[in-house]
């Protein structure tokens, strides 16, 4: 975009997954390479990818900051990526935008799709990784590509950044919390399981190797929030994974975990929305999603259908034990077109997905 306006517009760009950057370990070596190809007096346009692989890149990036003839974007595949002490040398200089996997709508446009259950199903298989669109979708091709990301992930992003050296329980970890989405768990517990499983790690060792998955955007970990007293829980909380079709590549698409995908996929887009989500509780019962932007707050529960009394008396019930007069909604796969149900309303996957992209 920038050369369709002017062909003489200087780049700069580099890739550290580029073996022609290998050489490009230190602050220092970032800081030359980018001053000697710098065009003087017009703006440099700077693209950096991976940039957590240069040591030290903060060094660099506080001194380039200097030059007002320097316009430079870095991505990176670490939550980690700008510490507190970077962050805060570079206050007011710069501005983090978090990249998530498609959207159902973004998924549709990639692939030149229409919206329709089919479709739907496509997305909830294979995922939003944009890179699906130069693939044939087909479970043997793009799951093997998957499996191929989640090698990556946890090999590049986690072993060696962080000397990982007991990788069957990493590996372990991630198969629990694959087959669990959306449970509620603490470190210990999860300790607990996978000792009865004659995987031995300590608790504290479980909450830093889930940090070390949450820092690499493989998984999310959600907290609980008390409703009435509007705290947070300091034990127990929930994960979900950033893309699922990372999930099904390690652990398959299986008809049983149908409801926990579609909570999955109901976190994802309230994050991509730009909520702040947690897990509620209130009177003991459980709120699956409260989300908070600009002050407001809304509720989700999310379940795979509610025709049966027992299942929509629960989902309706709790939402209805929040004594305030914020929007509730009860999100399944059913497609009803009617009532709310004593004011809650009811939406249907598809139409979650795609009206309220439009609330953005």
């Amino acid at each position: 975009m920038l050369q369709e306006k002017d062909l003489n517009t200087p780049i700069i760009y580099i890739n550290k997954e580029d073996l022609d950057f290998s050489w490009m370990k230190e602050a220092k070596d970032l800081y030359q390479y980018i001053k000697d190809r710098k065009y003087p007096g017009k703006m440099n346009y700077v693209f950096i990818d991976e940039i957590q692989d240069i040591k030290d890149f903060g060094d660099a990036l506080r001194s380039l900051l200097l030059d007002e003839e320097l316009d430079i974007y870095c991505t990176g595949s670490n939550a980690n990526l700008l510490s507190v002490d970077i962050a805060g040398n570079l206050s007011g200089r710069y501005i983090e935008i978090t990249v998530f996997s498609l959207s159902y709508l973004e998924f549709l446009d990639f692939h030149e799709l229409e919206d329709n259950p089919v479709n739907l199903e496509k997305y909830l298989k294979y995922g939003g990784l944009p890179y699906l669109r130069h693939l044939e979708l087909n479970d043997a091709i793009v799951f093997e590509y998957l499996k191929n990301i989640y090698s990556t992930i946890v090999y590049r992003d986690i072993i060696n950044r962080y000397g990982v050296r007991n990788t069957r329980f990493l590996e372990q970890l991630v198969l629990f919390l694959a087959s669990n989405i959306g449970s509620l768990f603490s470190a210990k517990k999860i300790s607990d399981f996978l000792k009865s499983q004659k995987i031995n790690m300590a608790h504290n060792q479980v909450q830093t190797y889930v940090e070390y998955l949450c820092n690499a955007f493989l998984i999310h970990k959600v907290p609980r929030y008390d409703i009435v007293g509007k705290r947070l829980f300091e034990v127990g909380d929930k994960y979900y994974f950033e893309n699922l079709g990372v999930r099904h590549g390690i652990w398959g698409f299986r008809p049983e975990d149908r409801g926990k995908i579609l909570e999955n996929v109901v976190y994802n887009h309230l994050i991509f929305r730009g909520y702040s989500v947690k897990v509620g509780v209130v009177e003991k019962e459980e709120i699956d999603f409260v989300c908070q932007k600009d002050g407001e707050t809304t509720y989700y529960q999310v379940a795979l259908s509610i025709n049966e009394t027992k299942t929509l008396e629960r989902e309706f019930g709790n939402l209805q034990k929040i004594d305030d007069n914020y929007p509730k909604f009860v999100i399944t796969m059913d497609t009803f077109d009617g009532n709310t149900f004593q004011g809650i309303e009811h939406m249907d996957l598809r139409s979650f997905l795609v009206q309220s992209a439009a609330f953005q």
